[in-house]
């Protein structure tokens, strides 16, 4: 049995060379990492750069370019798009055969692992292709009436809004968006919720974690306050399943929604939809499915003819998330985004959206230049440094609420790409 620190000293001298070239023993390497740091104090894992080097090598990146824009997509580490790959070469062998009798019954076992991982029943979890689906299952699968409201906010995703505004169109409903400051206050979220409310009122839809700015949303309290009035509640998780640990349980909401493809590195195109038990039958499929199925958490699955390798890949990014430990990562993501906004806000011209509470902020930070376009910062940032971040305005363009970029390192990011990220942007608010 190694000990952490034979281990750690074992694996640092290589890992430098192995980022650059194929190591199939990476998860296991990073497994036996992982559980070297047992028992140890969050934030020292969060600062060992020697661990953060054995997950490093986990992952195929180009290290020409600064990855700060980690909330749209992510890379997924080798183990994961090998196994990808390597389902795709076994499907198209014979794809009636190896596709759907041998791989994607194995759906199930992905279904069983997502379920224990995020505390739900198997049966109230559903295997999509990303959070919009996820959601728009749910948004789409809801009776509403002429005059039936639906509140959310003004800062939620885009193509959410979009799809209530054709249901504004096609049911003549209402849609209802509440506006509130950055960093908002916990409190007042949940009030600024519960006074928007009317007797009209039959969903309430918002974000677990802002995809602008990175706030956590007090998400039990507002399906307590939801629920106590007989409103469903429709949460977007699109960035938070493994970027922070939580359990779906502890909220009671009605839907819940996230991509796979983001924080929990699993192939692109994977999502999932929790669905509470009492509304699937009572929710209309995306896509019609037989109605054997009505009262069936696979009915949301119904969409065609699909490759089982995405899906199917998920298993090896559930192995890869546990290697590295839930909290160890929200400790590293944690890390990483105060390393740069604690420097940034302490000089002129930087303004920070996102709170520095660990407990309503994690990887996502957003921050502007007080009198430069963000479009205009993530433009210098690229040219200049190849720095990829993403422009943040919400309002509108001529008086905007607030101006930025949103940064998202990932557990692949270094602090000597975080720091110079630091050193471009104060140069740039310089000149």
């Amino acid at each position: 049995m190694w000990t952490r620190r034979q281990f750690l000293n074992r694996t640092s001298t290589v890992a430098g060379a192995a980022l650059a070239t194929y190591n199939p023993r990476a998860l296991d390497h990073l497994l036996e990492a992982g559980a070297a740091q047992n028992g140890r104090p969050l934030v020292d894992v969060a600062k060992d750069e020697d661990f953060w080097r054995v997950v490093q090598d986990g992952f195929t990146l180009d290290r020409t370019i600064v990855n700060l824009n980690n909330g749209g997509v992510c890379p997924s580490p080798r183990v994961v798009h090998e196994a990808f790959k390597r389902y795709l070469d076994i499907s198209n062998q014979l794809p009636a055969y190896h596709m759907w009798r041998i791989l994607e019954p194995n759906i199930e076992s992905v279904r069983r692992d997502l379920a224990h991982d995020i505390g739900a029943d198997p049966e109230t979890i559903a295997i999509t292709r990303n959070a919009s689906e996820s959601l728009q299952i749910a948004q789409l699968g809801i009776d509403l009436k002429p005059g039936d409201e639906i509140l959310t906010t003004n800062q939620d995703y885009g193509r959410m809004m979009n799809t209530w505004e054709q249901r504004v169109i096609r049911n003549e409903a209402k849609l209802t968006k509440i506006q509130f400051p950055v960093p908002p206050v916990q409190s007042d979220l949940v009030q600024r919720f519960e006074r928007a409310i009317t007797p009209n009122t039959k969903v309430i839809h918002f974000m677990h974690i802002s995809n602008l700015t990175g706030h956590i949303f007090p998400v039990k309290e507002i399906c307590e306050l939801a629920r106590k009035r007989g409103i469903l509640t429709i949460v977007d998780g699109a960035h938070a399943y493994g970027h922070f640990p939580f359990k779906i349980t502890d909220f009671d909401c009605d839907y819940y929604g996230s991509s796979l493809h983001k924080w929990l590195l699993a192939p692109i195109g994977t999502g999932l939809l929790y669905v509470r038990p009492d509304r699937i039958e009572k929710t209309w499929a995306l896509q019609p499915a037989a109605p054997s199925q009505s009262k069936n958490i696979r009915k949301f699955e119904e969409i065609g003819t699909h490759p089982a390798a995405n899906h199917n890949a998920i298993a090896e990014a559930l192995v890869f998330h546990r290697g590295i430990g839930s909290e160890r990562k929200a400790a590293r993501l944690r890390y990483l985004k105060a390393r740069w906004a604690n420097q940034l806000s302490k000089l002129e011209r930087f303004q920070l959206h996102t709170g520095m509470d660990p407990a309503h902020s994690c990887a996502i930070g957003t921050v502007g230049i007080k009198g430069i376009h963000p479009n205009v910062i993530a433009e210098k940032l690229w040219d200049s440094h190849k720095i990829i971040v993403t422009g943040i305005s919400v309002g509108e363009p001529t008086t905007p609420e607030y101006q930025g970029i949103r940064v998202t390192p990932n557990v692949y990011t270094t602090v000597d790409e975080v720091d110079v990220f630091i050193d471009a942007m104060t140069k740039l608010a310089k000149t």
